[in-house]
C-alpha cells in the first residue's frame, strides 16, 4: 500500500530533467485526476441538492441563493439615478411582442373597469382612466427585456407612479414627502393584481417610485392593445418584463412582500436588471 501511495504522489512531483514525453504524460494524468475529482464532487453535490426540500417551487438552497442575489442587487439599484438608456422614437419596434397572456381573459368588461386602489383596510379608491390621464404624461422608449431571453425597443406613455402616489396621497402618513428618495412615509411594497386575480406581482417600493416606472395607457403613441394590457399596465425599466403586469385591476400596499405569481413558480422575487 505504501508503494502505491508513493507512486501516486510521485505523479505530482516534477521529475528532474524530464523529457517532453514525460511532461506530457505527467500533465495528462494530473488533468485526468482533477477532472475525475470534479466529476465526483459535481455528482455528490447534485445528489445532495435534488433531495433538498422545496421553498416556493424552488429547491431550498437555490431559494436561499436567490434571496442573497435580491439583497445584493436591490442594494445596488435602489438609487433613482440608476436610469435605463433611452432611445429615439425612430428606433422603436413597429410590432410590439406580447409577453404572456395570464390574467388577460376574454371575459373582461372594459365598461365597468376602474382602478381599485386600497390605501388601507377600509379605505379604497376607485379611479377612472380619465382621471389618471389628467396627471402629467411621461413617455419612454427603452429596451424592454424578457426573462425568456428576448428584448425589444418599445415606446410607452403614461403616468409616473411617483406622481400617482403623490396625487392620491398613498403614503402611510397624511402627507407624502415630495422627495421620492426618502421612503420613510411609504409602505415597503406594492401589490398589483389583474381584475380576474389570475396574475399578480409584488414590487418593492423603491422600484415602484423609480422615475422610469409608469402606469401606462399608451403604446407607440396609441391606446394600448387588448393583448398589451388595455386599459392600464405597468412598465418599469428596472425589472424584467414579467413584473410589468398588464391590465391592472387592483393596487394595494404592504410592509410584507405581497404574493407574486412567478415567485410562487420558482423565480426570484426581485427580478431586477
Amino acid at each position: 500500500m505504501k508503494k502505491i501511495f508513493n507512486k501516486f504522489f510521485l505523479i505530482f512531483k516534477k521529475p528532474v530533467n524530464p523529457d517532453i514525453d514525460q511532461l506530457i504524460k505527467r500533465r495528462t494524468i494530473i488533468s485526468f485526476l482533477y477532472f475525475s475529482f470534479a466529476i465526483v464532487i459535481a455528482f455528490l453535490s447534485w445528489s445532495w441538492l435534488i433531495h433538498q426540500p422545496e421553498s416556493k417551487a424552488a429547491l431550498k438552497p437555490l431559494r436561499e441563493a436567490m434571496k442573497v442575489n435580491e439583497k445584493l442587487f436591490g442594494g445596488l439599484f435602489y438609487d433613482n439615478n440608476h436610469l435605463a438608456p433611452l432611445f429615439d422614437k425612430s428606433k422603436r419596434a413597429k410590432e410590439i411582442r406580447v409577453n404572456g397572456d395570464i390574467g388577460m381573459g376574454d371575459d373582461f368588461d372594459e365598461d365597468s373597469w376602474s382602478l381599485k386602489v386600497v390605501r388601507a383596510p377600509g379605505d379604497t379608491l376607485f379611479i377612472s382612466l380619465d382621471d389618471i390621464k389628467k396627471l402629467p404624461k411621461t413617455e419612454i422608449v427603452f429596451d424592454f427585456k424578457c426573462v425568456e431571453g428576448w428584448d425589444q425597443v418599445s415606446h410607452w406613455g403614461g403616468v409616473k407612479f411617483s406622481d400617482f402616489i403623490e396625487k392620491y396621497n398613498l403614503g402611510t402618513t397624511d402627507k407624502l414627502k415630495a422627495d421620492t428618495k426618502n421612503f420613510s412615509n411609504l409602505y415597503l411594497y406594492t401589490g398589483l393584481v389583474t381584475p380576474d386575480e389570475e396574475y399578480y406581482v409584488g414590487m418593492d417600493m423603491p422600484s415602484m417610485m423609480h422615475p422610469q416606472t409608469l402606469l401606462c395607457y399608451e403604446m407607440n403613441g396609441e391606446e394600448l392593445d387588448w393583448e398589451q394590457g388595455y386599459p392600464l399596465r405597468l412598465i418599469t425599466t428596472v425589472k424584467y418584463g414579467v413584473k410589468s403586469i398588464k391590465r391592472i385591476g387592483t393596487i394595494f400596499f404592504s410592509n410584507d412582500p405581497p404574493p407574486d405569481y412567478w415567485y410562487e413558480n420558482g423565480y426570484d422575487y426581485y427580478l431586477g436588471l
